[in-house]
């Protein structure tokens, strides 16, 4: 696989369209606690909630992490 995903944007995106981890986790009716695993990079978001997530801060899903490329097989 060429593309991994790298640091998580989450925070950026959070602070930008002015949201907190916890008004987004009630948004998504998710712990804060998971919000926060996300933003410090403990835990990948699914495509599912990555999905909702950009929907909510109106960006696409490749704006949640950054990206980086892999040559040579896994």
């Amino acid at each position: 696989m060429p593309f991994r995903a790298g640091k998580c944007l989450l925070r950026s995106r959070l602070k930008q369209a002015r949201l907190t981890q916890t008004e987004l986790a009630n948004r998504l009716n998710l712990s804060q606690q998971m919000i926060s695993h996300y933003v410090n990079g403990r835990k990948t978001m699914s495509l599912e909630i990555a999905y909702n997530i950009a929907a909510i801060l109106k960006c696409n899903v490749e704006d949640l992490y950054t990206w980086e490329y892999r040559n040579g097989p896994e």
